[in-house]
């Protein structure tokens, strides 16, 4: 799918992943909305990147308030052709740790937003696109998800981070098979570690030690690049229920 002049909402589009890949998409021509509940940071990206972008102040769990930008989208836009969904929440917790058992409403929360967010998200976007007219090959629209390496090789203390992801990576093409005689993709990206916002509280020991369990290039991942790959499933039809794996080679110890 071509993406100038196509209609893209993109979740936790506030900063890190979800803003790199907004500025990429409204930089080359599309129509971006961009969904995060922090509404100063949407407003902000808003102002730099121009008319052709929309801020919905939605929380990707409430099917009312993702729904409305949907709704908006359309009403704006004329149509949604594609959604990324980039939000997400990092927990850390053992499963019995020196406070007792792992909290349950955290590990809840976890796979609230990061597993039943991306669906919420995906299905409803979904149901928008079949209303669009077929373009080359049938095609009515495209989903990326957001996985994580964390999925295939989750760390102690990343039960609940782990399983979320792991959702969006087990659920990647089962959808993408029911979803392909309407001519809509679904694809995962799983990154490994990128300089983002949600991993700004982690401890220095915590980042040094995944960069150096990195081949190459051993840095954080640049949101850009993530970016960037979106873009590429976007054009490229043939990525279709597939989990791209993002992370220079990285696999995870224990620890």
């Amino acid at each position: 799918m071509d993406i100038v002049g196509h209609t893209f909402l993109i979740t936790g589009a506030g900063s890190g992943l979800g803003a790199a890949t907004a500025r990429l998409l409204a930089g080359g021509g599309a129509n971006v909305v961009l969904v995060d509940l922090n509404d100063a940071a949407g407003q902000s990206l808003k102002a730099e990147l121009g008319d052709h972008v929309l801020v919905a102040r939605a929380d990707v769990t409430d099917e009312g308030q993702i729904q409305a930008a949907i709704g908006a989208a359309v009403a704006r836009f004329g149509a949604l052709h594609g959604a990324v969904n980039c939000a997400g929440i990092l927990a850390a917790a053992r499963v019995c740790g020196k406070n007792g058992p792992h909290d349950l409403a955290l590990f809840t929360r976890v796979v609230q937003v990061n597993l039943v967010g991306t669906f919420n998200v995906l299905r409803l976007s979904a149901a928008a696109m079949m209303a669009n007219p077929p373009g080359a090959d049938g095609e009515r629209g495209v989903i990326v998800n957001t996985a994580s390496v964390a999925a295939f090789e989750g760390q102690i203390g990343q039960a609940a981070y782990a399983a979320s992801k792991g959702g969006v990576v087990a659920m990647t093409l089962p959808i993408a098979r029911e979803l392909a005689r309407f001519g809509i993709r679904v694809a995962a990206i799983a990154p490994g570690m990128f300089a983002t916002a949600m991993m700004a509280p982690a401890p220095d020991e915590v980042r040094e030690s995944l960069v150096s369990q990195t081949p190459f290039p051993q840095r954080p991942g640049d949101p850009t690049e993530f970016a960037r790959l979106v873009r590429e499933v976007i054009e490229n039809r043939m990525f279709n229920g597939c989990v791209i794996r993002l992370d220079g080679g990285l696999r995870m110890g224990p620890k």
